[in-house]
């Protein structure tokens, strides 16, 4: 595992595990073609180098709704639903959220009982999806906020997020976390920021900030793809419940 996902563990929570997938694994999506038996197989893999049964996955479209207690996904099959957040209390299910530059959140309750795992690109955070989400799940299971464990994964870091249309894109609302003389917006602090105002604890609220820009060769990366006129992947985010 160690070679393809980078681990993480909550602190004091042991039933709740949690892995990033690295560029070496391979994107975790379906590709088409030739490459289409190569990313089937991948994705069949999966399961066994989590230690799980089965994983769930959503067609992510950058937007704002939360799907409670999905269905396995067939590996070999696209997801249909759209969606950009899962959420469940099954134990030996894995959401996973696909992403090249966009924050991957993964949240867990203080119990190891319930977890989630939200997408949240720029445009999520333009509508405040974290805290929704938070918001959402605690609405969902009767959760207090101030239980909650979040950490976000691999994603565009500050010094490589330029909106050079902050104006058009953004508003006046964001401007505390636009740096004028380098365009760019800190995505990474705006997420803290909602996930604060849902009620999370700060010290609770951890990070992996590493910027898929910057690490390309480590991590898939949209904007990098893009600027040398190639095609990218996704890595892959996962949170599961471990069976007691």
């Amino acid at each position: 595992m160690l070679s393809a996902m980078i681990p993480f563990q909550f602190p004091g929570l042991p039933g709740v595990g949690c892995a990033f997938s690295l560029r070496a694994f391979g994107s975790v999506s379906l590709a088409g073609g030739a490459e289409r038996a190569a990313s089937e197989q991948r994705r069949v893999s999966l399961p066994s180098l989590l230690g799980v049964s089965a994983f769930a996955e959503v067609h992510q479209v950058h937007g704002t709704r939360t799907i409670f207690e999905p269905e396995a996904q067939p590996p070999r099959q696209p997801p249909v639903e759209q969606a950009d957040g899962m959420a469940t209390s099954r134990p030996d299910l894995a959401l996973m959220i696909k992403t090249a530059d966009c924050q991957p959140i993964l949240v867990a309750h203080a119990s190891g009982r319930f977890v989630m795992a939200v997408h949240a690109g720029w445009r999520g955070n333009r509508q405040g999806y974290p805290q929704k989400a938070v918001e959402e799940f605690c609405g969902h299971y009767g959760l207090e906020p101030r239980d909650l464990w979040a950490v976000r994964g691999p994603s565009l870091g500050p010094a490589a997020s330029e909106f050079v249309n902050f104006a058009e894109e953004w508003g006046q609302e964001y401007l505390p976390w636009y740096e004028e003389a380098c365009r760019s917006v800190d995505l990474w602090q705006l997420a803290r920021s909602q996930l604060e105002s849902a009620g999370l604890l700060p010290g609770r609220i951890l990070s992996l900030d590493l910027c898929t820009f910057e690490n390309w060769r480590m991590f898939f990366s949209y904007r990098h793809a893009r600027r040398m006129g190639s095609e990218d992947g996704r890595q892959g985010s996962f949170i599961w419940i471990r069976p007691a």
